[in-house]
């Protein structure tokens, strides 16, 4: 910990660690112990953020009703393997493809797995589309896909609620990509992988107007005939996340987005490799179910091997790493009133 008046400094564990849920947070400046001094990191604008990292269920989420065996979910995790298989294989298929590595944890006990991330997939209209999953999760020791991650937004802003998988009464659960009008498939890709949507260009408020103000420690009991694994992050550590995201790959402070937002949009995990807790698991599975053969080409210029070194920014292409990484910010650059 770090008590110095000039703003602690963030580690890469601390500001892109908040998936795991096992940060620790430095403290700031003139921070109150209750967060609303000058500059404090839980500010009346963020009612329902927390210093340490913590998450909530979206609106309609349950995970009662999610089992690994339903027919839903075994027809969207072999949707999801397919596409990781076909098409984003590895680190070199997802940088090719335009996706933008978000390291989560590369220091100390760090969790040996990151979150990459595409812009146009995040900026589309298409939710819960296994051809075109916002952000996938990677091992880094080889360097191979292991599951998605799909992010609840469309044009770039988050939405609420976000689509339930299944529900047991119904039949409008998950049933493959959404169709639009025309009954094409949102975002179909040209022969390059492209689709006809641009970056995007929304930009989620410093505020809360986008969410109901429900309380975020809140865990329900959740409807054992529905599955909507979907959470968000209202810690400091997601909050800073999401917005070193926005910030450094879709330019969020030259479109005028100074603060991050109170919460992350709705997020859930689809992982391909077997996991102890399921396949809509929120943190990453041990090490002994991510070991897969290592890639068998780093798929871009490097020195480094996959197996043998850890995949992280310092084995990426120049042109691939951001001019500012996350160790770069402070707490106050990220958190303000």
């Amino acid at each position: 910990m770090n008590d110095s008046d000039d703003g602690a400094r963030l580690t890469r564990r601390a500001v892109l660690g908040a998936g795991a849920g096992t940060v620790a947070l430095s403290t700031v400046g003139t921070a109150q112990a209750d967060g609303t001094g000058e500059g404090g990191l839980l500010s009346g604008r963020c009612p329902d953020a927390t210093l340490r990292p913590s998450m909530g269920h979206c609106v309609g989420a349950s995970m009662e009703g999610c089992t690994d065996d339903h027919p839903v979910t075994l027809e969207l995790r072999e949707a999801v393997s397919e596409t990781l298989e076909d098409r984003y294989p590895d680190a070199g298929a997802l940088l090719e493809a335009g996706f933008k590595p978000y390291f989560d944890t590369l220091d100390g006990d760090d969790d040996g797995w990151s979150h990459w991330l595409h812009p146009e997939y995040i900026g589309d209209d298409a939710v819960l589309d296994p051809e075109r999953p916002e952000s996938v999760l990677v091992d880094n020791d080889s360097w191979r896909s292991i599951g998605v991650m799909f992010i609840a937004t469309r044009d770039g802003e988050p939405i609420s609620p976000p689509p339930a998988v299944y529900e047991a009464d119904e039949d409008d659960g998950w049933d493959g990509p959404p169709e639009n009008d025309d009954g094409e498939h949102h975002g179909d890709s040209d022969a390059d992988g492209h689709g006809d949507h641009d970056h995007g260009d929304g930009h989620p408020h410093g505020d809360d107007d986008h969410y109901p103000h429900d309380d975020h420690d809140h865990h329900p009991d959740g409807d054992p005939d529905r599955c909507s694994p979907w959470h968000y992050h209202a810690g400091a550590p997601g909050r800073l996340a999401w917005w070193y995201y926005r910030t450094v790959y879709e330019g969020a402070y030259r479109e005028g987005e100074l603060a991050p937002p109170c919460r992350t949009p709705c997020m859930m995990h689809v992982w391909t490799v077997d996991h102890p807790e399921g396949v809509y698991a929120h943190g990453g599975p041990p090490p002994e179910y991510r070991e897969r053969e290592p890639a068998d080409d780093p798929g871009f210029e490097t020195d480094s091997e996959p197996g043998e070194d850890e995949l992280g920014w310092d084995v990426l292409p120049d042109e691939e790493v951001p001019d500012r990484l996350p160790e770069s910010f402070s707490l106050a650059d990220g958190l303000g009133p």
